[in-house]
């Protein structure tokens, strides 16, 4: 998928607008985890050292009616102006007569956050009378927004569409995500060893149908094995399964042939706040228990795997991480990758969402290859090889 990147367009002097993913957890206005701001600052550096005009937009939250001002995009602009160390303004819109005065009025190197583009719900109707307005603030298109480049809204499908004919470009954030998860899905290293936790089958199928044509094994972990056990006829006890898909897990197995490697034993519980827990041997949970993790067993066959990688793909946890009696599973499994790559050489992506968080709490983060921006996005990604917001970019 090769696409121009913000660095092969002349912005000096130019509105340059940008989709950037600036959906940060907030707290009481005060931001608690800014990665994606700063992932963001290689793009925004670009276009203001080379004196472009940086118009920026992003969602924030699910703002259901209009505006909520907790959802308000001004801790981001404040945020931002600390980490670049210049003034950054607000606009009080993303689109309207004021909006495209205070654009005007912008010198180069200048940067304006928009507000948040949900206070329209236009935005994700991908609204064409919205999405014009949208675009009518620049020269230039730059989407740097990975975690949304799945959604075809109107900040990352419309507003382009509007600007044909103008430079249409990638950031580097999404160059990045796109060499690392492209080149896993379309010409890996082998042995491929991909790695599916979570709670949900349903969430992963199309991921799982999609692997199983290219890994060389497929791990699973997570709640999501305990539909396969049903599908296996072994006891499950009272963990979580989805029932309505365990004629689809057969058919997942049947076809994976040997590929597919579920636990062989699993740390189990009376629940989820229980610290008393025990081993259940060969996928067989006892009535009255619920599954919580993958076992001390299953953790040495799937480091064994991962050892022997050269690329892994690794999306969703191998248990409720969260809690520190259930956590020995993902932990072993985000070691065992930054193993891979570091004494294997392997290129090893954290596909988002909560392996990111596993990865980020253990500190090993700069330890694999790449850590992908987008827990949803780097999924269908992987499902589907491409999007369409990218696609109608230069």
């Amino acid at each position: 998928m090769a696409k121009k990147t913000v660095a092969d367009v002349d912005v000096t002097g130019k509105r340059v607008i940008m989709r950037v993913d600036f959906n940060v957890p907030l707290d009481g206005g005060r931001i608690t985890d800014d990665r994606r701001i700063v992932q963001a600052l290689p793009t925004i550096k670009s276009v203001i050292d080379r004196g472009g005009k940086l118009v920026l937009m992003s969602h924030l939250g699910r703002p259901k009616a209009g505006p909520e001002p907790k959802f308000s995009l001004k801790p981001c602009a404040d945020h931002l102006s600390k980490l670049l160390n210049k003034p950054v303004a607000m606009a009080n819109d993303c689109i309207g007569p004021e909006v495209e005065k205070q654009v005007a009025a912008m010198k180069n190197g200048d940067v304006l956050v928009l507000e948040n583009v949900r206070f329209h719900k236009e935005e994700e109707k991908n609204d064409p009378n919205f999405a014009a307005q949208l675009a009518k603030l620049g020269d230039v298109y730059v989407n740097d927004a990975f975690g949304t480049a799945h959604r075809e809204h109107a900040s990352t499908f419309g507003a382009p569409q509007h600007m044909q004919g103008k430079p249409r470009v990638i950031g580097f954030l999404i160059q990045k995500e796109l060499k690392f998860l492209g080149e896993a899905v379309t010409a890996p290293k082998r042995p491929f060893v991909a790695i599916l936790g979570g709670a949900k089958v349903s969430d992963k199928i199309n991921v799982i149908e999609q692997l199983l044509g290219k890994a060389d094994m497929l791990l699973i972990g997570g709640a999501m094995a305990y539909t396969f056990f049903l599908a296996q006829g072994k006891g499950v006890g009272k963990s979580l399964v989805e029932p309505d898909k365990v004629e689809l897990a057969k058919q997942l197995l049947a076809k994976a042939g040997g590929k597919l490697m579920l636990p062989v034993d699993t740390v189990i519980a009376d629940g989820f706040d229980s610290t008393a827990t025990s081993i259940a041997e060969g996928g067989n949970i006892p009535a009255d228990k619920s599954g919580f993790d993958i076992g001390p067993k299953t953790v040495e066959l799937y480091k064994a795997q991962i050892a022997k990688a050269k690329t892994v793909i690794w999306n969703g946890p191998m248990g409720v991480f969260e809690k520190p009696q259930f956590a020995n599973g993902t932990n072993a499994v985000a070691q065992a990758v930054v193993d891979a790559t570091q004494k294997n050489g392997a290129v090893t992506v954290i596909g988002g969402g909560d392996s990111a968080a596993a990865i980020e709490e253990a500190g090993l983060s700069d330890k694999v290859s790449h850590v992908s921006t987008g827990g949803g996005a780097s999924l269908e990604f992987l499902e589907n090889g491409h999007f369409a917001t990218i696609d109608i970019l230069d």
